[in-house]
């Protein structure tokens, strides 16, 4: 073999070594990190109280002063 095809061939490998580990590394982060919530973000207007509630509710209770409030929208 002459030179340049090694030094082709030296390239090619390490370049796909790279991509498969790019590639892996990527996977395992859609894997383990964290998934998009569904949840409706409600805040509200007495007491600026900041909280959660299904996807499905489209006015939802203060859990700490009882006020109905509407949705964030953003």
């Amino acid at each position: 073999m002459n030179v340049p095809a090694l030094i082709f061939i030296y390239v090619t490998v390490l370049l796909g070594a790279l991509c498969g580990l790019g590639i892996y590394s990527e996977m395992r982060r859609r894997r383990f990190g964290p998934t998009h919530t569904e949840d409706r973000i409600f805040r509200c207007k007495n007491c600026g109280y900041v909280y959660t509630d299904d996807p499905d509710v489209d006015r939802s209770r203060c859990a700490q002063c009882g006020k109905l409030n509407d949705p964030i929208a953003f």
